[in-house]
C-alpha cells in the first residue's frame, strides 16, 4: 500500500527540511525522501556555519583584470580551476563570467536582497521552535587583511553597507587583537556584526527535521531519481514503499539536475566545490567568531567540533575525484595565521555547492509538469537561505502573497 500525503520534498538539506517545515505550517501533509535516510549530512554540513546578513553582494566571478588572471592562471587562492574538467564546465564558466559583469551583478543581487535581509529573522525562529537556540552565535564574523592597501580598498566598499541598515566597524590590528588574541598576521579588520553563525551546520539542519517530525512530519529513505508522475500527481519509491502526493518539490542542491534530466527539464546548473577540515586547537588558544583572511582565501570558524578550515570554490564537476591542491596551499598559511593543532578529521571533507549562472536560486513551479515545484540553486548560502527561500516557496504553493516578487527566480528565466 502506498504512503500517501499532500506533498513529497525531495531532499533533506537545509533547503529541503526548511521547505517541508513552511509548508507544513501552512497545513500541508509532507512527507520528505532523502537518500542517506538523515537529515543536513551532505552540502548542508560542510559550510562555514555562517547565516551571512550582510551578504548583499553576489560570490561574482572576477572581471577585474589582475585578479580575472591570477584566478585564470591558478594563482588566487579564493578560486581554483579544474583543468582537465574545462571541455564540460567551460559552457557554464563563460554563463557565470557573462552574469558577473558588473552592472548584470548588481541587478541579481538587488533581486536576492529581500531573501538576505529576511535570512536571520527566519532562521532565529525556527531555532526557537527547534530549541536550538544553543548552536546559534551573535557576534557576527571577521574580514581580515594582511596589506593597508587591501584593508583600505574594503573599508571604502564596506561603508556602503550602512545603507542596507548593517553594523559595520573597523579594526585596527590592535583592536583586533584585543577581540582575537590568537590571531596574527593582520594589519586590521572589518567585523559585520548582523551575521550569525553556527557552530554545527548539519546538527541545525537536524534539530529543524526533528521539529518537522514533532509536528507530525514523516521521512523516508529513498532514491529521489525514482519521481514519476502518477495519476493527478507523483510518486516515488522508498525503503518503506511507494510514496504518492499530488505535488513534488525537488531540493535536492547539486544533485537536483540529474532527477531534471529525467524529467526532460533543464537548468544550467554549475558547482563551485568547498573542502573543510577541523583541527584541534593549540592549548591555550581560541576563537570565538569565524574570520576570513580575505588575502589568505580560507575561513577559520569555531565549531563544536573544533576550528573548522573552509576552502575557496573549485570549479569541476560534481563527481570528479576530490582534489588535496585547495587545502594543501591553504593550511600552512591558517597556521601562521592561527595556532592550529592536529587534524581532527580521517579526510577533507567535500562539497559542491550548486549555482546558476546569475547565482540566484530557481524557486517556483516546474514549466511543463504540473504539481511539481523547483527551490535549488542557493549557491554559497543554501545554509544562510533555506528558511526564507522555503517560506516564499510555500506562499506560492499556497495561494498565500509571497512576501517579495518571486519572478527573479522563475525556472523558465532560463
Amino acid at each position: 500500500m502506498a504512503i500517501r500525503a499532500d506533498t513529497i520534498v525531495l531532499g533533506a538539506g537545509m533547503v529541503g527540511v526548511s521547505t517541508a517545515l513552511a509548508l507544513q505550517a501552512r497545513g500541508r501533509d509532507v512527507v520528505m525522501l532523502e537518500r542517506l535516510g538523515r537529515a543536513g549530512r551532505e552540502t548542508s554540513y560542510g559550510n562555514a556555519g555562517l547565516i551571512e546578513r550582510a551578504s548583499v553582494s553576489l560570490y561574482t566571478f572576477p572581471h577585474e583584470p589582475a585578479l580575472l588572471m591570477k584566478t585564470v592562471l591558478g594563482f588566487a587562492p579564493q578560486a581554483r580551476i579544474d583543468w582537465a574538467r574545462l571541455p564540460a564546465i567551460a559552457p557554464w564558466l563563460w554563463a557565470y563570467f557573462r552574469e558577473s559583469a558588473p552592472e548584470r551583478a548588481r541587478a541579481h543581487a538587488a533581486a536576492a536582497l529581500p531573501l538576505i535581509a529576511r535570512c536571520v529573522s527566519e532562521h532565529e525562529a525556527l531555532a526557537q521552535a527547534a530549541e536550538a537556540g544553543a548552536l546559534l552565535r551573535h557576534k557576527g564574523w571577521l574580514k581580515a587583511y594582511r596589506s593597508q592597501k587591501t584593508l583600505a580598498a574594503a573599508l571604502e566598499d564596506a561603508r556602503g553597507l550602512a545603507d542596507y541598515g548593517l553594523a559595520v566597524s573597523a579594526l585596527d590590528a590592535q583592536a583586533l587583537a584585543a577581540r582575537e588574541r590568537d590571531l596574527a598576521g593582520f594589519v586590521g579588520a572589518i567585523h559585520f556584526a548582523d551575521p550569525v553563525s553556527c557552530i554545527d551546520p548539519g546538527g541545525l539542519v537536524e534539530a529543524y527535521a526533528a521539529l518537522f517530525a514533532a509536528r507530525g512530519g514523516r521521512m523516508f529513505t529513498g532514491d529521489a531519481r525514482g519521481l514519476e508522475a502518477s495519476g493527478q500527481g507523483w510518486r516515488v519509491g522508498s525503503d518503506n514503499g511507494p510514496i504518492e502526493a499530488r505535488e513534488a518539490v525537488v531540493a535536492l542542491g547539486p544533485w537536483s539536475d540529474s532527477l531534471l534530466r529525467l524529467l526532460g527539464c533543464d537548468a544550467p546548473l554549475g558547482f563551485k566545490r568547498g573542502y573543510h577540515m577541523h583541527y584541534a586547537p593549540r592549548p591555550g588558544a581560541s576563537l570565538s567568531q569565524p574570520v576570513l583572511d580575505a588575502d589568505g582565501g580560507y575561513l577559520l570558524a569555531p565549531m563544536a567540533r573544533g576550528i573548522r578550515l573552509t576552502t575557496g570554490a573549485e570549479f569541476s564537476t560534481r563527481d570528479a575525484p576530490p582534489s588535496p591542491v585547495m587545502l594543501d596551499r591553504v593550511e600552512p598559511v591558517a597556521r601562521r595565521t592561527f595556532p592550529l593543532g592536529a587534524r581532527i578529521d580521517a579526510a577533507p571533507w567535500m562539497g559542491a555547492r550548486p549555482c546558476l549562472p546569475d547565482l540566484l536560486p530557481v524557486i517556483g513551479p516546474a514549466p511543463r509538469h504540473a504539481g511539481l515545484w523547483f527551490n535549488f540553486g542557493h549557491q554559497h548560502h543554501g545554509f544562510t537561505l533555506g528558511p526564507v527561500t522555503g517560506r516564499l516557496l510555500a506562499e506560492m504553493m499556497t495561494g498565500e502573497a509571497p512576501f517579495c516578487d518571486p519572478a527573479p527566480f522563475a525556472p523558465t528565466r532560463f
